[in-house]
């Protein structure tokens, strides 16, 4: 039986990032995987999807050309071309994990993952045989979480989808409903609402992207409707069914209908993948459906810890990856402090982008805070307007106490990337007058942060 330092369970982000970490701090390290490296988010998640998003934002774009002096005629697309460049991406990033790997000479074991009783780790094949027994000082799981199904509807990844289902279809729909309005239902509504499927998002909440700042969801809601996406909020799925080739949604609250479509996206949130692993015969305790662990990732079994979508929300692979790294500089015996989630940035990669970080004014309002806000509109930029991308605003939210930075949101044009100034801003307790001082570079889209800063404080220039 091989015996190392480190294994790790499971190769997404957080798996891998874990790996490479505690190689580099000189353990010996193993890593387990079933079926890709790189898991979901390389393989059928983050990255493919932003390769499709891309094929969505150049067809939108080339609508609106005619506003830049251009014209073209007779344009086409191939959608199973499209699909398969996404696909290739995801084979090159599963390549560069595997590279990693190599250079940092890291064990890969290829097979199912069961912990034995006696904590050492069966690695298995599809059909449950035995290929090797392995054991280490430290096992840290990383196995991630699944589309979350609704009641008893199986997916069939034909007409019943999830997420995996909706990146490899081979043929258009005619018409899609998607259930749920957070990051993977907005997102493949604006993928598949760019190439002309007929569009239907059903969300149980009042508003689509139920967790984000409602100032901020009102505009992509207001996007997505111009685009004719049919958005039907306050309303519950109550059934899917597939007649022949169709799937009939049933549907009741604010509107009661059936909706026909050719297939049914399910985008109801994830549930870790906690079973057929051994955690309950070795004892680690799980709760609904996610690992019970302490600050330290460590789970209620000696030597065993758990990081990334296994533990529970947030469900982000960059969550994964710094929970990885400081669970093992942890294990390693470094001063590592704990990651602050209240500063971990969010973002949905629809058309106009969403970015956030920290509270939204109505949870900051529920909490006791006294607050200013700040909001800036893209179209009062002058670099937005050159873009042409002048839809979304930053807002911005202050303690007015301690003058202290307590939440950012962002929606338009690469609010996925000026988000970071916001999440550095909040890790350090920045004051408003830290942001706003600091000079910046004209003609930026990045100038919106600040002038965003300044009208909070009546100090804004520009509007």
């Amino acid at each position: 039986m091989k015996e190392f330092d480190v294994i790790v369970i499971g190769s997404g982000p957080g798996g891998y990032t874990t790996a490479i970490r505690a190689s580099q701090l000189g353990f010996k390290t193993a890593i387990i995987e079933k079926d890709r490296l790189g898991g979901i988010c390389l393989n059928w998640g983050c990255i493919p999807t932003k390769a499709l998003l891309k094929n969505a934002e150049l067809m939108n774009g080339i609508k609106h050309l005619d506003e830049f002096g251009i014209s073209v005629e007779n344009v086409k697309f191939d959608f199973e071309k499209i699909i398969a460049r996404s696909r290739g991406v995801a084979d090159i990033s599963e390549k560069g994990v595997r590279y990693l790997m190599k250079k940092n000479k890291i064990d890969v074991l290829e097979g199912a993952a069961y912990i034995n009783k006696d904590g050492s780790i069966s690695v298995k094949d599809t059909s449950g045989k035995e290929l090797e027994k392995v054991k280490a000082k430290y096992t840290i799981i990383a196995t991630g979480a699944r589309t979350r199904s609704l009641g008893n509807l199986k997916f069939d990844e034909k007409r019943i989808l999830s997420s995996t289902g909706a990146m490899i279809l081979k043929d258009l729909p005619k018409k899609m409903t998607i259930v749920g309005s957070g990051a993977i239902g907005v997102e493949f509504a604006y993928f598949y609402n760019a190439f002309g499927t007929e569009v239907t998002i059903v969300e149980m909440l009042p508003n689509i992207m139920p967790i984000e700042d409602k100032d901020i969801s009102d505009v992509v809601a207001r996007e997505f409707k111009k685009r004719g996406i049919k958005l039907l909020t306050g309303t519950k799925t109550e059934s899917v069914e597939v007649k022949g080739d169709k799937v009939f949604t049933n549907v009741s609250g604010k509107s009661n209908e059936v909706l026909e479509s050719d297939v049914v996206l399910i985008a109801i949130g994830v549930v870790g993948n906690v079973e057929n692993i051994g955690l309950g015969e070795i004892g680690i305790a799980v709760d609904k459906g996610s690992i019970k662990v302490d600050k330290d990732y460590k789970t209620s079994v000696e030597g065993f810890y758990a990081i990334g979508d296994v533990i529970g929300p947030p469900w982000l692979a960059h969550v994964a990856s710094s929970e990885g790294i400081n669970c093992i500089e942890k294990i390693k015996g470094m001063h590592t402090p704990d990651i602050d989630y209240n500063t971990i940035p969010g973002c949905t990669y629809c058309q106009p982008q969403v970015a956030s970080v920290g509270l939204t004014e109505k949870k900051a309002l529920e909490e006791g805070y006294e607050i200013n806000v700040g909001k800036f509109p893209f179209s009062a930029s002058g670099k937005s307007r050159a873009l042409g991308e002048t839809v979304g605003m930053i807002k911005v939210i202050f303690d007015k106490k301690y003058d202290e930075l307590i939440g950012a949101h962002i929606v338009g044009v690469e609010a996925t990337e000026l988000i970071m100034e916001f999440v550095l801003a909040k890790s350090l307790e920045a004051t408003h007058e830290q942001i706003l001082k600091t000079v910046h570079a004209h003609p930026t889209l990045s100038e919106a942060n600040m002038e965003a800063v300044g009208v909070a404080y009546n100090e804004a220039i520009n509007i």
